[in-house]
């Protein structure tokens, strides 16, 4: 490939308006999406979308003592439940009345792809015949899940394989932890997943209310008990969201997809650029409530001949100068009829030098699973094909 910037002048189908394209997404085609005051319709509701005070309002109104709710979440979070029959400490006309009201989805299908670096690619199968991809990634005693949000995506960046599928449909709370039961069936012995990111399909931000429940029922003592320092949201810059996220889960980490240095390049390469330009989103992140001890992470996928000059590294460190921040260069993981290459090792160590010497932590993330089509989207674009 010629080092040379592809023509991206043409439109690249992103259109719509931000504050509406969660709800334009989530059409009403689960039963758990029902208003829960409408018995008759909340009948079949998924109980593995209920926030801990919701289900504490149904076992009050059954005339069950509010303690009831905490068994149940026990049973479905820690012990692995998939059935109401199963809660053993319950009684059988409590279990009858949750079995009247509510269902327990399915942990989901998968195929499994697995690389020779023992990267495994889940292509997870949905109750309504989408598919997402999850990946769990070991690294020596860290084994990292990464989680998609949605079916496909809307922001359009060219260089990501799921931006050709468009966006199909947000997921719902329990397809997005689903995921998380997927996984674990998939681990080798003595493996346990010790970290969770939010870098697969779709923009998690834009899919806001149901992230939200799912980190909330992730990292609650009721719920999966997972600390949310181990949590990270990638976000391609949905800056109101951004400062709501850490407002709302002030220990959760988040990573900003930046790969770009100029207004110019990223309105090509990310076009939510153009509603949030980079002198923005860079003062969004100066005043976002981050830990004294934390940094925002910035994530920066190399391109040969495009963003990977030592003059793009210098306007990098001029940005991101006064933040506390981090920068992760990624490699980026070619798939076919993508109209970039990775940057050479050496222009990448360059460019690391460089931010180095600016006094930024940067670290250098390789490409995994590249024998198995691990780049996002690219497993779900193989089965269409197929």
């Amino acid at each position: 490939m010629t080092n040379v910037l592809p023509d991206l002048s043409e439109p690249q189908g992103f259109s719509f308006r931000l504050e509406a394209v969660s709800e334009q997404a989530h059409p009403r085609l689960h039963p758990q999406e029902v208003d829960s005051t409408d018995s008759a319709a909340a009948q079949n509701r998924d109980v593995r979308e209920l926030m801990l005070d919701e289900l504490e309002q149904f076992v009050v109104a059954a005339d069950e003592r509010t303690f009831r709710a905490r068994q149940v979440m026990g049973w479905l979070w820690q012990r692995g439940a998939d059935s109401f029959e199963a809660m053993s400490d319950l009684s059988a006309e409590f279990r009858a009345q949750l079995r009247n009201h509510f269902r327990i989805s399915e942990i989901p299908a998968a195929s499994v792809a697995k690389s020779s670096d023992g990267t495994r690619k889940l292509l997870v199968a949905l109750a309504d015949g989408e598919a997402i991809e999850s990946v769990i990634i070991p690294a020596g005693s860290r084994v990292t899940l990464c989680l998609s949000s949605q079916a496909g995506c809307a922001m359009a960046c060219e260089f990501c394989a799921t931006a050709r599928m468009g966006l199909h449909r947000n997921l719902t709370a329990a397809e997005i932890i689903g995921q998380i039961a997927a996984a674990r069936r998939e681990l080798e012995s003595g493996e346990q997943l010790t970290n969770y990111v939010f870098m697969g399909m779709g923009e998690p931000l834009a899919n806001y209310p149901r992230l939200t429940r799912a980190l909330s029922i992730m990292t609650s003592e009721w719920g999966m008990g997972i600390s949310p320092r181990r949590v990270t949201v990638s976000t391609v810059g949905l800056v109101p969201a951004m400062e709501r996220l850490l407002a709302e889960f002030p220990s959760v980490n988040l990573a900003v997809s930046l790969h770009a240095t100029t207004d110019e390049l990223r309105d090509r390469l990310a076009p939510i650029n153009q509603r949030y330009p980079l002198k923005r989103l860079i003062e969004a992140c100066r005043g976002l409530p981050i830990k004294r001890r934390d940094r925002v992470t910035f994530e920066y996928v190399m391109l040969a001949g495009i963003n990977d000059s030592a003059d793009d590294a210098r306007r990098l460190v001029r940005l991101l100068g006064q933040l506390k921040a981090k920068v992760n260069l990624i490699i980026f993981n070619p798939f076919p009829g993508a109209r970039f290459a990775p940057s050479t090792r050496a222009a990448v160590e360059g460019f690391q030098a460089i931010l180095r010497q600016g006094n930024l932590t940067a670290t250098i993330r390789e490409s995994r699973g590249q024998d198995i089509g691990a780049a996002c989207g690219q497993l779900y674009a193989e089965r269409q094909s197929g």
